[in-house]
Parts: C-alpha cells; structure tokens; sequence
C-alpha cells in the first residue's frame, strides 16, 4: 500500500466526518479512524487521506496534546505528507478558569514536533455560513458570540475576536491575513505568511467569506507542515496533490435494514430537526436527564424501557431517541446534576441505546451531536469508518463494521444540518 497523502487530527467525532466529507467532495478517498490506532495498525483499504477522530474538545490541554500528538506519529508512519489540525467551525474548545482553550495549545505542540515555525488557523466555513473577515468569526450575519454559542453548555463562546481568542490560547505571536491579500491569490497569500515571519509571528488567523477564497488559500499552503482549520480549508487542498473531483470517492455498499436516530445536542439547529421530525408524525421518545439519575438510583432499566418501546415501531419507519432541550432546560439539569455529570449520564445512556438498537436491527443511524457521536462510536467499537455522499454541507453517510454487522452511520454536528434533515438523510440514502 503506498502512502496516503494528507493525514488529519480532529477534535471530535462529528467534525472528523465534516473534514472528511469534505475531502471526499473534491475527490479524496477518505477513512475515518476512531482513536489512535494501535502500533502496527494499518488500514483496511487504499485512500488518499486518513482522519484520525479525537474526543480532545473538552478534556484538559495536556490530555488533548498527548493524544494528538500520538496521532500525528501514526500518520506520519502511514507516510503522511502533510497534517491537518480540524477543529469546529465555531473554534470552540473547553474554557474554564485558568484554562484558555485547547485549539492553541495543541496547534504549538503540533508545531514544535514537526519542527514548523509557522502555521495558519481559520474555522471558516461559508457552506455552513461560517466566515472570517477581519479576524472576526461570523455565523450566518451575526458574530459569534450573538449566535447562539455564547450558552453553549461545555464551551461558551463569548468573543468573536479570533486573534484575541487564539493569543490567549498560545504563546506565540498571532496575526492576520485578511480578505483583501487571499482575494488577490496565492502569491499574496505567501508575501504575507513571509512578512508575518519577518515580524516574529508564528500564526495568522486567515479571512474567508466564500469558497472561492478557500480555493485561492489552497495552493498557497502546498507547501506547509501542519494546517489548523475548520473543515472549510479542506476543499481547496487536494488540488494540491493532483486530485480531481470524482463520484466514486463516495461510493458505499447499498443499505438494508431499520432506521434510527441518538439526539444528545442541545444546539439551536438540532432543536429544530427534533421539532420537523416529530411534527411529521414519526415517533420519538424524549430522555430527561433528571429522570434517568431518578430511575438508576432505584435500579430501573432505562436503556431496556427505551428499546421496549422502539422496536414494535422500526419496521414502520424511522424512530427518534433524544435528549435534546433549550438551554433553559439544560441548565436546570446541569444546576441539580453538576455540568459534567449531567453531561456524561447522557452520553452514556445514548451510547447504550444506540447499541441496543443496532442489536435490534437498526443498520441506518444518525447520531446528532459531538460528544454524542463519540460515546457512541465507542459503544458500537467502531474503529474505521468509510466516508460517502454528503446530506447537507459538513455531514455526509459513512459505513462501518460493528461486532453485529455493516451498518451505514451519519454523526452530524449539532449545528449543522436543515430543519428536514432527519428524513432527507434516509430518503436520500435510499
């Protein structure tokens, strides 16, 4: 097998699909591996990148470090060529006290061990309405930190400002390179990485407001070590290596089986999917997280009251578990429970369920929800994923082995997606 060409490090396990998917749009053939695969652990087919799916968003800086790094080793071993750092298109990581984020941290570790002095970092994203101009992070038309993010219940964004919000996360000088420069293309792009070096700058935050910027971008870092970015920067960089658009880096088994959906997001677009699917009269089960502790302490089942109730409907269509809530809803949880534990009694609960329900049946399963996503990946031991066709920008099919079968997977970021996109996605896997 020769060696792949772009290897890449997210920091969770719905953005691992979003970078993928993207990858594959512009003709990559892509796997998605959970975790770093152990010493000796190849790959199961011929592909041109690999990402490695981290759940690095919200633990400590040093845990987060450690894990990349040993996930920058396996690539590298797998002959990667270039490195690509995937963080969310709203740059969020863990925020708590002294602790100022994990995105500059693990950029730096990530810098010093290829021995870089330089690198660029933009979460921008315009498919998903996720643009960068003058260093401020924008959704859709209002900054970051009045969109919605702000009450993010595990990492709170509260400063659009990126060059603030990375200087604070690293110790090396941040800059900017700004519309103006990447609109005019590549060798603009290079004059400015050279004259930020020369002031002793070690990262520029980059503007983006189309695809057409991220396309200029993308010849201009052919020649860098390690990228940090959203998912976004993606599109303009297999032309890189040559790569052409192609239908067949997409291509997955056909499906069969029942349908399913794990909610754990509490985002503002999930909120709305929940509301579309269950307004269309399919039926759904709402989990509540105070309810769960109630039942566990006197010993109640709730994973098998869950699956006692999904499995007389799968052969009817498509059902929904949730625990998806405003942010009201959640805090009150979380002010009874404490934020983490609220937050871990979920993911466990959906992992177990999403589990059962494969042991029901269910080989179509959408998963809502990064840190959702992640426990349950985990729970099915998924440890590769093909990626297919995308449903909506950022979220596309994927197929994997589990102990029980081949089961077709979408982890889908809270935010993204359209208000239908829990019944587009089967429809169009169809």
């Amino acid at each position: 097998m020769t060696g792949i060409k772009l290897g890449c490090i997210a920091d969770d396990f719905t953005g691992a699909t979003d970078l993928a998917n993207n990858l594959v749009r512009a003709g990559m053939r892509v796997v998605q591996v959970i975790g770093v695969p152990s010493e000796g652990q190849g790959l199961d087919t011929e592909v041109d990148a690999v990402v490695v799916a981290l759940k690095s968003r919200t633990i400590p800086p040093a845990q987060a470090i450690e894990q990349s790094l040993q996930a920058m080793a396996w690539l590298r071993g797998q002959g990667a060529q270039q490195v690509y750092f995937k963080y969310c298109s709203t740059f969020d990581s863990i925020y708590s006290g002294e602790v100022r984020g994990n995105i500059g941290a693990v950029t730096e570790a990530l810098m010093d061990a290829l021995g870089t002095d330089f690198t660029i970092a933009t979460p921008a994203f315009p498919d998903n309405k996720r643009t960068v101009f003058k260093g401020y992070l924008f959704v859709g038309d209002v900054l970051l930190n009045e969109s919605g993010m702000e009450n993010h219940p595990l990492t709170p964004m509260r400063d659009a400002n990126l060059i603030r919000v990375m200087q604070a996360q690293s110790k090396r000088k941040v800059g900017l390179i700004d519309y103006a420069r990447v609109a005019r293309g590549e060798t603009a792009v290079r004059e400015s990485i050279a004259q930020l070096k020369s002031e002793g700058r070690g990262i520029a935050i980059v503007d983006a407001v189309s695809n057409e910027d991220l396309m200029r971008l993308g010849p201009a870092l052919a020649d860098m070590p390690l990228i940090t970015a959203g998912s976004g920067v993606a599109i303009g960089l297999p032309q890189n290596f040559g790569i052409q658009p192609s239908a067949a880096a997409s291509a997955l088994p056909a499906p069969a089986g029942w349908q399913a959906i794990v909610s754990g997001s509490c985002s503002l677009a999930t909120n709305r999917q929940v509301v579309h699917f269950k307004s269309a009269g399919h039926p759904a089960m709402a989990l509540d997280p105070l309810r769960i502790a109630r039942q566990q302490a006197t010993g109640a089942d709730v994973v098998a009251e869950v699956l006692a109730w999904a499995q007389p409907l799968l052969q009817d269509g498509p059902v929904l578990v949730y625990s998806t809530a405003d942010a009201s809803a959640v805090k009150a949880s979380q002010s009874q429970l404490g934020v983490e534990e609220a937050g871990a009694l979920m993911e466990r609960t959906l992992a177990a369920i999403a589990r059962g329900l494969v042991g029901l049946g269910v080989r179509q399963l959408i998963v809502a929800g990064g840190e959702t996503s992640g426990a349950c990946v985990q729970a099915l031991d998924i440890r590769q994923m093909k990626i297919g066709p995308q449903i909506d920008p950022g979220v596309p099919w994927c197929h994997a082995q589990t102990a029980v079968s081949g089961i077709h997977l979408t982890l889908k970021s809270g935010n993204f997606g359209t208000d239908d996109f829990f019944s587009k996605a089967f429809t169009m896997l169809a």
